[in-house]
């Protein structure tokens, strides 16, 4: 079996898994993508493409090893494989979707999982549950947001029971649903740092990361919307951030870390960036 586990968002990331966006498409899911859509139009596919070429390489130049997980002709939004599964200390943990128009991705995570003799740990069976809401912020220590949208409160306490069972802390965060995920307003970007949205989060969320020993870089609600929290760390220094968001990868830049920003503007207009765009599958463990 694969030692897919992982204990933080921000330890050295070496295997990910990713989706070609071949079928992708902008669909009326979330509040980004239904603003995009009033605008008019549909990405174009070559231009998608390239996109997601420059975050492949960006992954393989942080030094992970890339999985990729077949695209479906009927699920356009299999490209942000953050959602369908989150895997944790134990192993995966699989997904349930709210959206109709992706709930038939979980057959295609089983089959894939199956082929690669991975098994998973635990599977969600109550209320919804969504990787962009899960944030295991380091070894024994994890957050879920619950919008009552994509994750609801019932999907957020049965995985944190999971892990409140193995002696972890674990805080349920309530967040409004237009801002689709939690990653969309928080993301970790090395051991003690994150970035967030704090014009919209409360002041008791900041505080208990405080206490925790976790910084925030802000990032204003008008870069938030266009997915500007939406990082991933790849572990040793290094996070992949949207070219387009300047300022952030200039704060990060000032704290000393290395920021890979691959375009990809198609995809942040559909409601997704660089973490929503990954599922990473094992990472090494890091100290601060």
């Amino acid at each position: 079996m694969p030692d897919w586990t992982l204990s933080s968002e921000t330890g050295r990331l070496t295997e990910v898994l990713v989706c070609l966006p071949d079928h992708y498409r902008w669909i009326p899911t979330n509040a980004i993508a239904r603003r995009t859509l009033a605008a008019g139009g549909q990405p174009d596919l070559q231009g998608l493409a390239a996109q997601h070429r420059e975050l492949v390489d960006a992954l393989r130049q942080g030094g992970a090893t890339v999985h990729v997980l077949p695209p479906q002709p009927h699920l356009p939004y299999m490209a942000y494989t953050r959602d369908s599964v989150v895997v944790t200390h134990r192993g995966p943990v699989l997904c349930q979707l709210e959206r109709p128009q992706r709930r038939g991705e979980y057959a295609h995570l089983l089959d894939w999982h199956a082929a690669h003799g991975s098994r998973f740990w635990r599977m969600s069976s109550a209320g919804t549950l969504e990787g962009g809401d899960v944030h295991i912020l380091r070894p024994g220590l994890a957050l879920v947001g619950a919008s009552g949208g994509r994750t609801d409160l019932d999907g957020a306490a049965q995985f944190a029971g999971w892990l409140r069972a193995e002696g972890w802390e674990v805080r349920i965060e309530p967040f409004d649903e237009h801002f689709l995920h939690l990653d969309v307003l928080f993301c970790m970007a090395a051991p003690g740092l994150a970035v967030a949205c704090l014009d919209v989060l409360p002041e008791g969320f900041t505080a208990w990361l405080a206490s925790h020993g976790i910084r925030c870089l802000p990032v204003p609600y008008r870069e938030a919307m266009r997915l500007g929290c939406n990082i991933l760390s790849l572990g040793g220094g290094r996070v992949i951030s949207a070219r387009q968001s300047r300022a952030l990868n200039a704060a990060l830049r000032a704290e000393g870390i290395e920021v890979l920003d691959p375009e990809l503007s198609l995809f942040t207009a559909g409601g997704g960036g660089p973490h929503c765009l990954t599922c990473p599958l094992r990472r090494e463990e890091e100290t601060p």
